[in-house]
């Protein structure tokens, strides 16, 4: 007698797809944790579970062979067909790979006349982070109901790669931005968006993970502009023209080690020092570029020197390898110093001063939070550094934390949350905006997302309570804005723009 076609055998393929979603669900179950490794590992299933399918198709699952070749075949065209029509494009914040259209247009430009001149009259963006350089502006009230009156465009163009932000003095917005081998300095109108003069260095970093271009903000002083590249070049240029006043690479000079995604350090230009970290602190002389001091030796990181006043004393903090410092601003002499659980690729924030002498510092890939007490005895020049809290709940990977009337506000791996400092519970977490950046504008917080848009929120410790969004940039976006009057000025690797937020 004939045999009777047996019939496909769909169990195995079954078993493969239900395990690989328990697997997944397992390595996302937990809120704690190192999300880079999840992302990993999800990827590192999803790989098993085609080459598993693969296997099933061609020994497993009872079809003619026909059909197998057929199959097999249509997934062969499936990856030529995504490997053509797309190229590698870098990593997201959370590690998972990026792709982009192989003919995908570029940025057009776009430019809007100003009708009313009166909106000139502005506070200046001079530096990383703002005025104060802790990403708070105040001075404006914000009109948050953009259904009816939206954001306006004041102009758009391409722009060279980098996640550097921009510091505005005047009419003039400084960035850095990469063309082919050439590092560039670039000043442009603020109103226009037209340039204004262009500084190079013949210079490049690129790396899968870092991807390309400079990465730090440029600081503006008088008459005086300082910058750091992605390899490690401080220059001090002129403001009106660019032109080079001196010049030197931080990490060779000091003879220590880059970190391996880039330079990041945003120079503190205090008093007559211009401060950065080069395997730790280093001030050099911001008339002449000579070093005035160098301090606390250690593997630099990816945050940048901030001035901070505790127990009635002035210093300046560095967030490196592993390691919390205080140094004293005129003499570099360290004050103190408080370990943290980290290697160099996980500091890329900032220390966060809280009132009542308290430092709230935060890093992601597992680490989580701490908030330390600095205190002085009368009868002792020594700090002591006194250990509140800590905690997994709150893990800021680039993102800037802002601390607004009792409460901490910040991305925390990507999901934004509102954290009580006096004990470090977690209030609430929502909101999916990914590895963007966040300002504080008097009583509204802006967050810049990793997708380009802009989005407002009520800085309320009891809702996660969203007011509006508006798309503003294409594209993986982790540079930070800067706010000047109710000018914003945002930019990615591909692209910049300046809007005019409504204002009350």
């Amino acid at each position: 007698m004939p045999q009777k076609n047996k019939s496909i055998r769909l169990w195995p393929l079954l078993i493969i797809i239900g395990l690989t979603i328990l697997g997944i669900g397992i390595v996302w179950l937990r809120d704690a944790g190192h999300r880079q490794d999840k992302v990993a590992l999800s990827v590192l299933l999803l790989f098993f579970m085609v080459v598993l399918g693969i296997m099933w198709l061609l020994v497993l699952s009872r079809l003619t062979w026909r059909i197998k070749l057929l199959g097999f075949t249509v997934f062969l065209l499936i990856i030529v067909s995504f490997v053509t029509l797309f190229q590698f494009n870098g990593f997201s914040g959370d590690l998972v790979p990026q792709f982009k259209l192989r003919w995908r247009g570029e940025p057009h430009s776009t430019f809007a006349q100003i009708q009313n001149s009166s909106h000139k009259s502005l506070t200046d963006y001079p530096q990383f982070l703002g005025p104060n350089r802790n990403a708070i502006v105040t001075g404006i009230k914000l009109d948050t109901d953009w259904k009816n009156n939206p954001p306006e465009l004041i102009w758009r163009h391409p722009i060279g790669a980098g996640w550097s932000s921009y510091a505005v003095v005047g009419d003039s917005a400084i960035t850095q931005e990469q063309e082919d081998e050439w590092e560039k300095v670039v000043c442009y109108d603020l109103h226009t968006g037209e340039e204004k003069w262009t500084h190079k260095d013949k210079t490049r970093y690129y790396t899968a993970l870092g991807q390309l271009g400079p990465r730090a903000t440029p600081t503006i002083d008088g008459d005086r502009v300082y910058t750091v590249g992605g390899t490690g070049i401080l220059n001090c240029l002129q403001f009106e023209t660019g032109e080079q006043i001196w010049s030197t690479n931080i990490f060779e000079e000091n003879k220590a080690s880059a970190p391996p995604w880039g330079v990041s350090v945003s120079p503190l230009v205090l008093d007559e020092l211009v401060i950065v970290s080069a395997g730790g602190a280093v001030a050099y002389d911001k008339v002449t570029g000579n070093i005035a001091w160098t301090g606390q030796r250690i593997q630099s990181a990816y945050s940048s020197p901030l001035l901070a006043t505790f127990a009635g004393t002035e210093q300046v903090l560095l967030f490196d390898d592993g390691l919390v410092t205080s140094h004293e601003p005129s003499s570099g002499e360290l004050l103190w110093k408080q370990k943290w659980p980290a290697a160099s690729v996980e500091i890329a924030t900032q220390p966060t001063p809280l009132p009542g002498d308290k430092l709230f510092v935060s890093s992601a890939y597992g680490i989580g939070a701490k908030l330390f007490h600095i205190t002085r005895s009368n009868s002792s020049a020594d700090f002591n550094v006194k250990l509140l809290w800590e905690s997994i709940y709150f893990k800021a990977k680039f993102t800037t934390i802002i601390y607004y009337e009792g409460y901490i506000y910040g991305l925390d791996d990507g999901i934004f949350a509102c954290v009580n400092p006096a004990d470090g519970t977690r209030q609430w977490k929502r909101g999916r905006y990914g590895h963007g950046q966040t300002l504080l504008i008097s009583d509204v917080l802006l967050v810049l997302t990793e997708s380009g848009d802009i989005v407002l929120i009520e800085p309320n410790p009891d809702e996660h309570k969203e007011l509006a969004r508006y798309s503003a940039i294409n594209g993986q976006t982790w540079n930070n804005p800067a706010l000047v009057g109710n000018y914003l000025l945002v930019r990615n690797s591909r692209e910049a723009a300046c809007y005019r937020l409504p204002i009350q």
